[in-house]
């Protein structure tokens, strides 16, 4: 059985969601025979590669408040982390554009070191005051992660590597109906959405492996 998750790295949730999820996944009796499977989503798509600001300026603009207020937000959700057992800073963080972060996930995913490089480019945007829109500081997360660093180089200085397959995952996340990350496909027959609570992803994945189709039947689309 599969499982697709849909996020951005610069989405504080999709970091939440990401370890609600696996804890969900432990107190899965069956959860040796599922693949867990990251995708490619930008929040900010539109952000020009290469510019990024902080935190708690691009949170002021996206909700139109204050400087004061957009640091209220953040320590809300900084409490639901650590909740959690996350590490979360509300300050010295910055934003930009996450194409070539998302393309060398995809170079980690053909290794085979995609949820190893996920889990340290969230723990340097979360818990670090190292930018990962640096392409060193992504090249030595890369290496970190048990990739080869002069690929993990080429790849971030080549910006056709890769990028066909972050355009895929958008444009399939658009056709499942996402609206917004993370965003969770079990087995492409149920999606959840947000930072939901382990229990839930764990009652979905019994749902789905008690409901599965017989092998070689048609699996239409998720559905919530």
């Amino acid at each position: 059985m599969r499982v697709e998750i849909w996020g951005d790295i610069v989405c504080p949730w999709c970091y939440v969601g990401k370890a609600r999820f696996e804890k969900g996944l432990a107190a899965f009796d069956h959860r040796d025979r599922v693949e867990v499977v990251y995708r490619s989503y930008e929040l900010d798509a539109e952000r020009p590669r290469g510019e990024t600001s902080s935190v708690i300026d691009v949170l002021a603009k996206v909700y139109g408040c204050t400087p004061e207020e957009a640091r209220a937000k953040e320590e809300h959700v900084a409490a639901g982390a650590r909740g959690d057992g996350l590490p979360y800073l509300t300050e010295g963080r910055d934003h930009g554009n996450t194409f070539d972060v998302h393309r060398l996930l995809h170079l980690a995913k053909a290794r085979g070191r995609q949820r190893e490089l996920l889990d340290v480019v969230y723990r340097t945007n979360f818990a670090e005051q190292r930018s990962v829109f640096d392409h060193e500081v992504l090249a030595a997360l890369a290496v970190e992660a048990g990739l080869d660093g002069a690929e993990a180089r080429a790849v971030l200085a080549d910006e056709q590597a890769y990028a066909a397959d972050v355009r895929a995952d958008e444009r399939e996340a658009a056709e499942l109906g996402a609206r917004g990350v993370p965003f969770f496909v079990v087995d492409r027959r149920y999606g959840l959405s947000g930072g939901q609570p382990p229990e839930l992803f764990t009652e979905v994945l019994e749902k789905a492996w008690q409901s599965r189709p017989a092998e070689g039947a048609d699996t239409p689309g998720a559905r919530g």
